[in-house]
């Protein structure tokens, strides 16, 4: 058996693919370094990300693949799946030796993991986009937390400079430990103090909360509660439109101010 190691980045994706043609090799499996090998291997070859080679590789699945598939395939390279790398791999072996797309093959088990992955972490994506809830800080920054389950942020932050482009604005990842801030002009990655109670509970203190804040939130969530129909109210429903690891920020679902 031939496994291939890397470090989990989309270069070092399409930098073992580089590799495996330059050895002459079709490895069986594809693992990121954080993940347990199989008890049993002939060959263990560790890939070393190089952004020239995946660019290379990248270039020539543009040449076949339509944008909605190579959108697709970046996408997918998020997932949490420890199966995937093997599948995306394998698609993008046989997308650089095909001359025509492969993308509607459906009968390739590589083309279907690279559809529903990409599904997968999309739909993460749209989530964030609907259940980001921002707080105002008293220099007029509003400041929002999130725990999306893929790393779908950088996805997302350009949807909100265009909505909020004359508000600065920081979209925080609890998870992954960054985010992105947004100063009217630019956007640039940040990372904050793991002290501050802000990144501990995802809540502004007080000391540094604009001082209208609390009262928005308030009559958010009375908003929120004169427009529920009780007697429709369906929890389980409730659940499946809106994932309960959301619910911490969002103002409507808690009231963290009042504790």
């Amino acid at each position: 058996m031939i496994i291939y190691r890397y470090d989990g980045s989309f270069d070092g994706l399409l930098t073992a693919v580089f590799d495996m043609f330059v050895r002459k090799e079709e490895p069986d499996m594809l693992v990121a370094s954080d993940c347990a090998l199989p008890l049993f291997c002939d060959v263990l070859y560790d890939v070393c990300p190089d952004p020239e080679k995946a660019s290379r590789v990248w270039k020539k699945m543009r040449g076949v693949l339509s944008r909605g598939a190579a959108s697709a395939y970046m996408a997918a390279s998020l997932s949490d799946n420890p199966d995937y790398p093997t599948h995306a791999m394998k698609f993008a072996r046989r997308a650089v030796l095909s001359e025509s797309s492969i993308e509607n093959d459906f009968s390739d088990p590589a083309v279907l993991a690279v559809v529903r992955e990409a599904r997968r972490v999309k739909g993460e994506a749209h989530r964030l986009l609907q259940f980001i809830r921002f707080q105002k800080a008293c220099d007029g920054t509003y400041f929002a937390m999130i725990e999306p389950l893929f790393d779908v942020l950088p996805f997302a932050v350009n949807h909100f400079v265009d909505r909020f482009s004359d508000q600065p604005f920081i979209i925080y990842d609890r998870i992954r430990d960054y985010g992105y801030h947004y100063d009217i002009e630019d956007v640039r990655r940040i990372v904050l103090s793991s002290e501050g109670m802000h990144v501990r509970t995802g809540q502004l203190d007080s000391s540094i909360m604009d001082s209208d804040e609390m009262l928005f939130q308030s009559l958010w969530r009375g908003y929120v509660d004169a427009i529920a129909i009780k007697e429709r109210s369906n929890p389980r429903k409730q659940r499946a439109d809106m994932p309960v690891r959301y619910w911490k920020y969002l103002t409507e679902m808690n009231n963290p101010l009042s504790e």
